[in-house]
């Protein structure tokens, strides 16, 4: 394969790591039933904590611990407002989502652009010698590899252990979990954690990775993605990642054709991910499917149903009511 061509897959790999471990955390607390709408503003505030963190004290670690903490703490708050004060999730997280912006942007006027924290590229010995793939995969720096731990962790997780079956169950049907003895909240409370956390870690990878520097341009409207990749990969990591890693791919075509094409189409090429997402949710969350599936042939009904197919945790959203846990 042309070495180009190679190197464009390797930078989207690298470019999508950071939405996939929002979107991956994401998941995970939705799965759990508790909608965290303030990734957007959780990105750009854990990018910013994180750069701080990492440049003060020239350690990558330190940057990540810093991001995920606050990335976890956000997630809490919203936690904290459904479950104990019964508030709207969605008003919490938008508010949280604005509140954490302009938080970023006001403490970050310091650190704009002023500084670079190098990135690291860690080669896998042997898998990197792999023709092509090699290349793309295992030539990478921390924060990709954290995004494939995510993803395939995740995955099994949910669908191969009885805890990510509990989970499931916490987000599908609340009420029958806690009769088998499940403390619903508490788990709530775990999982939109480890979420958050996941969050806050992508956007350190923005900062100490991808960037690397602090500019909210680069970091702000990718949570907002990452929100409908959830959906658009029917709340599956694979899925998901998979979701993730096309839009990055249109990004990636975009930036490579701008200087040969007028500005105003380069706008709407930036716009065609946005296009296309909102297509494609349209089709996978209504009755859309089913009338496209009668226009196919039947033999791939199947396939269509896998890969397109989105239903929601039936208990996404809601708040649940503890007796004798109150």
């Amino acid at each position: 394969m042309d070495e180009v061509l190679v190197r464009t897959f390797a930078d989207i790999v690298k470019v999508g790591a950071p939405i996939v471990l929002a979107a991956i955390g994401e998941t995970i607390t939705e799965r759990s039933g508790v909608v965290n709408l303030s990734l957007d503003g959780s990105l750009v505030l854990s990018a910013l904590a994180a750069f701080v963190a990492g440049i003060s004290t020239d350690s990558v670690i330190i940057g990540i611990l810093a991001g995920v903490s606050v990335g976890l703490a956000i997630a809490l708050v919203v936690a904290v407002c459904s479950i104990e004060l019964k508030l709207s999730q969605v008003a919490v997280g938008f508010v949280l989502t604005l509140l954490c912006r302009d938080l970023a942007l006001f403490l970050g006027i310091p650190y704009r652009n002023a500084q670079v924290f190098p990135t690291t590229f860690l080669p896998i010995p042997v898998l990197k010698d792999i023709p092509v793939l090699g290349a793309i995969f295992f030539n990478q720096d921390l924060f990709t590899y954290l995004s494939f731990i995510a993803v395939i962790a995740a995955w099994w997780w949910l669908f191969r252990t009885k805890p990510g079956l509990t989970l499931r169950a916490v987000g599908e049907r609340p009420q029958t979990a806690f009769a088998r003895g499940v403390n619903v909240n508490a788990l709530r409370y775990l999982y939109t954690a480890i979420g958050g956390g996941l969050v806050g870690l992508g956007g350190a990878a923005y900062t100490l990775g991808v960037l690397p520097t602090w500019s909210d341009t680069g970091v702000a409207g990718n949570g907002w993605i990452a929100l409908a990749i959830v959906i658009f990969g029917g709340w599956y990591p694979l899925r998901v990642a998979l979701g993730v890693y096309l839009v990055a791919g249109l990004r990636a075509i975009v930036t490579s054709v701008q200087a040969q094409v007028p500005p105003q189409v380069v706008e709407l090429l930036n716009a065609l991910p946005w296009l296309l997402m909102l297509l494609t949710l349209f089709i996978v969350s209504g009755p859309y499917l089913d009338r496209l599936l009668r226009v196919l042939p039947p033999r791939l009904h199947p396939l269509i149903r896998t890969v397109l197919r989105a239903r929601p945790p039936s208990a996404l959203g809601t708040i649940f009511e503890q007796e004798g846990r109150r």
